[in-house]
């Protein structure tokens, strides 16, 4: 009972805030936290390119030393135009293809039974999925 008039009066606040009203501002903050999401991983990238590249190389990433810094430019520079409401449809598109591949090469929790980063890289995969489908949504709201 309880908690019963705590969810309908909940609700009835809820009902009483224009939320219509905050649109802009959450889709402000929505696509700036996709854009650093990219953005902070590109940049750290760079600052540990070798490590990055011996690690993609055992993970058996193809071509794995023009990936990287296909996927810095990628990462980088398609978060900036997120996170500037430019481009949004094709910058969201590209990297929800680039968060695919990720997953497939370097969460592939799937060759890692018994390992002890396999719970780790499957909630990873997991997460990049919920990700890759936010950029699907992101990527209706450009209508230029």
């Amino acid at each position: 009972m309880i908690i019963n008039n705590f969810v309908m009066d909940l609700s009835y606040h809820i009902k009483m805030i224009n939320l219509n009203k905050l649109d802009g501002l959450m889709f402000l903050v929505g696509r700036s936290f996709l854009g650093i999401y990219f953005l902070l991983p590109g940049i750290l990238k760079i600052f540990t390119y070798s490590e990055t590249l011996t690690l993609m190389i055992s993970k058996g990433v193809p071509l794995a030393s023009l990936a990287l810094p296909i996927t810095i430019a990628l990462q980088v520079g398609l978060s900036l135009l997120i996170i500037a409401n430019k481009h949004l449809r094709m910058s969201a598109v590209i990297l929800f293809g680039l968060t695919i591949l990720i997953n497939i090469f370097i969460h592939n929790f799937w060759d890692l039974s018994g390992d002890p980063s396999y719970g780790h890289e499957m909630q990873n995969f997991v997460k990049n999925t919920a990700i890759a489908a936010g950029l699907l949504v992101l990527a209706t709201k450009d209508k230029s």
